[in-house]
């Protein structure tokens, strides 16, 4: 094993995990979670989000260092096209995830410390909204690594 498969490790394993965890909890458990009553759901997404949030914060930091890294290695001119536009869109999806941390994520777990359920709702809805763009988006990242896309 060299270092470069250890960084490639980590860089899938990040995406993995990121995308994966999304794909689920935007799929399965939110489809699942409706039929709980506000006072029963929006904890139980706190909960999720606890556990979720430090695993994409893992990404956020592995993500943009095992990419830029590899970059490095070849050279930034050197590299695919398909590289410098994943970075693009990891970046993107990256923001996007600073938006619902500093945003909706602190309404949400303070409306629900309060149990004001209306307030806690509406937070969970602009989560959801934006984890489905980066859920689109990661597949696209994903897309453009394995298949290229012509770019």
């Amino acid at each position: 094993m060299t270092l470069r498969h250890l960084v490639l490790f980590l860089h899938l394993a990040s995406v993995i995990v990121w995308v994966g965890g999304m794909v689920f909890a935007y799929l399965c458990l939110r489809p699942a979670a409706t039929a709980l009553p506000p006072s029963q759901r929006l904890p139980l997404w706190v909960g999720v989000f606890e556990r979720f949030f430090p695993m994409v914060w893992v990404a956020v930091v592995l993500l943009p260092m095992t990419g830029i890294g590899r970059l490095v290695e070849v050279g930034f001119g050197h590299a695919p096209r398909a590289w410098h536009v994943m970075m693009l869109t990891g970046l993107v999806m990256i923001a996007v995830f600073l938006s619902i941390w500093f945003g909706p994520w602190r309404r949400l777990r303070a409306a629900v410390a309060r149990e004001e359920w209306a307030v806690g709702a509406v937070a969970l809805n602009q989560i959801r909204q934006r984890v489905g763009f980066n859920i689109v988006l990661g597949a696209v990242t994903v897309a453009i690594a394995t298949l290229g896309l012509g770019v």
